[in-house]
């Protein structure tokens, strides 16, 4: 019997097939009429590169139901579908922004690298000017008395030193000239007597003229008084410093007790400006430093003051500390209780990753930065900012030196990045709004938990391959009246990542 050539023909025909039913899950690529198949296996391995010939550098695998789970490994995911393989090159090609350089130019984008520098930044406080506490003056009387004569009778009314403010008589005052005067006049007297009683006489006088000294007499008073031998009536004070009258107590012929506050006189040609530095800056202000002083009154023109005291105590209301600085006032222009803003130059001590304030961008919640990670190619990364300076902020996490930093037109960037994210989030939500239809065996009814399982034939909208999983029911009814075992058409969606919800179940 002649069975050698059918025999042949058989063992052909099943080594074709043989090759077939192994290159069946091949991955394909076509270039012009030329279709290149590769066993899947292989590819996945890295061992072929259908473009090159060359062996492509596998990166990871990814969830292949869009989930952001990735293994170094080929893996399953719970409904049995292999994870897909990513290239190189893949990855990166949907990395970053990708905006033309036509459109970088229309929107001015300016990048500059992150730098390590010194940071100079600046403490600010509000303050108020006030007076020099150690320039005010206190004019009183150590004496009892009644004010015969104002010459200074208002407040706020400025005042030269020696200037009299006031004219005074008191009986007290009269007694102890006139002893003064009689005791000065008996020394000249007995300067040829000599013995106890000329000693008697000066001892005397010394006591009297130091009695007036003690009230405040003032030298040329005296010498007078001791030349013309007659005690005055009434006795003028004058002011003690040249100033402002801030506090005016006396009254044409009222009559005062010795230590009555009769004025006060300040000198404005020396003024504090009081800061309130909040509790977090505090540290980095010391005695000696510069502050430079802003008022309202005065735009645009900024003076120049030394701090000299920073108080040992903290306001619980408000947080902060206050802060004392002197400053000159040679013209009187800053007046008491005026408001101030306060800066304070503060110099880093070690140099630190900075970026310029422009290109970070504050929602509150986070802070982001816009990266340039290749010509037309941005990146917004998360970062965490240390101290601020006048013009760059420190950058704690999230980039290196020298790394390039968008500072102008980041806003622009930032919201083409949400776009696009909200774009691919809409895309890989899609499934969740658009249904996909399949055809399967009913293999079982949950009615408790309102789930059905299907053994499925593969998806094409998904590129799934044919597989057994469990279905949510959008409504229990839609299989009232089905078996399992049932053969079936349904529809489905995502409603939630994972979560496949049937819609609509019909029989096939």
């Amino acid at each position: 019997m002649k069975t050698g050539p059918i025999f042949i023909f058989i063992a052909v025909a099943l080594t074709v097939g043989g090759f077939a039913g192994g290159f069946q899950f091949a991955r394909q690529k076509t270039d012009g009429a030329t279709t290149v198949a590769v066993p899947q296996e292989e590819f996945l391995r890295g061992a072929v590169n259908p473009d090159k010939g060359q062996k492509p550098k596998l990166l990871y695998y990814r969830n292949p139901m869009g989930l952001p789970d990735t293994s170094p490994t080929p893996k399953k995911d719970p409904m049995g579908m292999d994870y897909i393989a990513v290239y190189e090159g893949e990855a990166d090609s949907d990395g970053g922004l990708k905006i033309s350089a036509e459109k970088i130019q229309k929107m001015g984008v300016k990048a500059e690298p992150a730098k390590l520098q010194v940071l100079d930044k600046s403490v600010r406080a509000s303050g108020r000017v006030e007076i020099d506490e150690s320039r005010s003056y206190t004019v009183t009387a150590k004496f009892e008395g009644y004010i015969e004569r104002l010459h200074v009778n208002t407040t706020g009314q400025p005042v030269g030193r020696g200037q009299p403010l006031f004219e005074v008589y008191s009986p007290e005052l009269v007694s102890a000239q006139r002893e003064y005067a009689i005791a000065a006049q008996g020394v000249g007297k007995l300067n040829e007597a000599g013995g106890e009683a000329q000693s008697a006489m000066k001892q005397l006088a010394d006591s009297s003229l130091q009695r007036l000294r003690n009230w405040d007499i003032s030298d040329e008073q005296i010498k007078t008084l001791a030349q013309s031998g007659n005690a005055k009536r009434t006795l003028t004070f004058r002011a003690p410093v040249a100033g402002i009258v801030t506090e005016k107590k006396a009254v044409q012929g009222m009559r005062f007790m010795p230590g009555e506050v009769l004025y006060q006189i300040a000198d404005t040609s020396s003024v504090w400006v009081q800061a309130d530095v909040f509790e977090q800056d505090i540290a980095a202000v010391n005695v000696g430093q510069k502050a430079k002083i802003r008022i309202n009154a005065y735009p645009g023109e900024v003076f120049e003051g030394r701090i000299a005291y920073v108080y040992p105590t903290l306001k619980a209301e408000t947080r902060t500390v206050p802060v004392r600085i002197e400053l000159a006032n040679p013209k009187g222009r800053l007046k008491p209780a005026m408001f101030a803003e306060v800066e304070i130059p503060v110099a880093g001590a070690t140099p630190v990753v900075t970026v310029p304030n422009s290109a970070v961008i504050d929602s509150g919640s986070k802070q982001v930065v816009i990266v340039q990670l290749a010509e037309g190619r941005f990146e917004p990364r998360v970062v965490k900012l240390g101290a601020r300076g006048s013009e760059f902020v420190q950058l704690l996490e999230g980039v290196k030196e020298r790394e390039m930093v968008v500072s102008s037109a980041n806003f622009l960037i930032d919201a083409e990045s949400n776009l696009k994210a909200a774009l691919g989030g809409m895309q890989a939500a899609k499934p969740a709004v658009v249904g996909h239809k399949a055809v399967g065996v009913l293999n079982a009814v949950d009615a408790a938990s309102g789930t059905v399982t299907i053994s499925h034939e593969p998806v094409a909208s998904l590129k799934w391959p044919s597989m057994k999983m469990d279905f949510v029911l959008a409504n229990p009814s839609l299989v009232a009246g089905f078996k399992p075992g049932a053969m079936v058409e349904f529809e489905f969606v995502e409603r939630g990542p994972g979560e496949w919800v049937v819609t609509s179940v019909v029989a096939k």
